[in-house]
């Protein structure tokens, strides 16, 4: 295993601190509070508010990191091609390893209120991470300017969220092949209808 960025070695780094926060959340979800965050940090309370304030501003930053790095696990596993069958199946993928990840339990189990809060929510960096990964994602579909330069096209990523969210956010389905079978169908059948206008690229 290679070493550590020096930042991870830095109890004072915003790298160190929000990879501790992601690892913390992965068990504690958002019941993760200042004192646990500045032990395992190696850092203080003071350190910690004089820069984020609360600690769920850092949740904030920890989840977001957390749904960024989705896109690129399933990247890696599952990259896209650029046709509107490449694209889904990355989707699917995304919403898989988001659903996968220790993190989504958590706090479906400690904070059932903000997880439904989430299946709605419609703003916020959550809400932004996912909708301009999904536009990055679907600018082949439109060579000639990519995603802004088709009104229709530009839609897409905010409904493609939308529907993503009961099969990336249901935790309980996780060991269930049958029922998480069920979601990655329906989410990928879902989002090839939604591009189904520009599938003459395939």
């Amino acid at each position: 295993m290679s070493p550590a960025p020096w930042h991870d070695r830095d109890p004072l780094s915003t790298g160190h601190v929000i990879s501790t926060v992601c690892a913390l959340m992965r068990t504690e979800g958002l019941d993760v509070s200042m004192t646990t965050i500045a032990r395992a940090c190696g850092t203080s309370r003071n350190f910690l508010y004089s820069n984020w304030k609360t600690a769920s501003a850092l949740h904030l930053r920890a989840l977001t990191a957390e749904l960024a790095h989705a896109f690129v696990v399933a990247d890696r596993t599952r990259p896209s091609d650029g046709t509107v069958r490449g694209i889904a199946e990355h989707l699917t993928e995304v919403v898989r390893v988001v659903r996968r990840h220790p993190t989504t339990a958590a706090v479906a189990r400690a904070s059932p209120t903000a997880m439904a809060r989430a299946h709605t929510a419609t703003d916020g960096p959550l809400v932004r991470t996912v909708t301009e990964r999904v536009s990055d994602l679907l600018h082949p579909l439109a060579p000639h300017g990519g995603v802004w330069s088709d009104d229709a096209l530009r839609s897409r990523p905010w409904k493609i969220m939308w529907v993503a969210r009961p099969a990336a956010l249901c935790p309980e389905a996780v060991g269930d092949p049958e029922w998480e079978a069920t979601l990655d169908g329906a989410f990928a059948e879902l989002s090839r209808d939604l591009l189904a206008p520009w599938a003459t690229a395939d």
